[in-house]
């Protein structure tokens, strides 16, 4: 096993902390929660990174890494539902685990014809990614900072990465329309 993959693996180990971090109505815990979430979101950019760097990008790697994203953006979505669930942000989750789903079956599908290049990650895609795990952790935090209110700052951020979400599964989705229609 490489680094790279550790992290990964890291991260996945990571998942259950977090919730039971959240789980009680604790100020500290949610802030170590929010702390350990960050590190995991920069594990996502890293763990890549170094793979592509060295040269030890492997097969169940480039599998892992994204179920390991879109598990802990997932959960920590459903928990942050779960403390403040309101309509709106009931639609913002809604959009985005819709999204990661449809675009992994679409991913999954595309592999299996042998064009899985048509909907590679791109800028949206990685925007998107920053701005949900930014989003994510100031929601996460939920306490003022020196007066700054990083709830709201957060909750903002993630009106913001909805609509990356649904740009970047548009994008997808037009990429990959030409097999989808063949396919019909």
């Amino acid at each position: 096993m490489n680094f790279p993959l550790l992290l990964t693996m890291i991260r996945v180990a990571a998942i259950p902390l977090v919730v039971v971090l959240l789980y009680p109505h604790d100020t500290v815990m949610h802030h170590v929660a929010a702390v350990l979430f960050a590190m995991a979101a920069v594990t996502d950019w890293l763990d890549g990174w170094l793979a592509r760097r060295w040269h030890q990008t492997t097969d169940f790697g480039a599998f892992l890494d994204p179920v390991a994203d879109k598990l802990l953006v997932a959960v920590c979505l459903v928990m942050l539902l779960r403390f403040h669930a309101s309509g709106p942000l009931s639609v913002l989750v809604g959009i985005i685990i819709g999204r990661e789903i449809a675009i992994s079956a679409l991913r999954e599908w595309l592999a299996e014809l042998g064009q899985r290049s048509r909907v590679a990650v791109n800028f949206i895609g990685k925007t998107k990614t920053a701005a949900q795990m930014t989003a994510i952790t100031l929601m996460l935090w939920q306490t003022p900072i020196a007066g700054i209110p990083v709830y709201q700052i957060g909750y903002a951020l993630l009106f913001f990465a909805a609509g990356m979400t649904l740009w970047s599964m548009m994008v997808y989705l037009r990429a990959a329309w030409p097999v989808m229609r063949r396919s019909v």
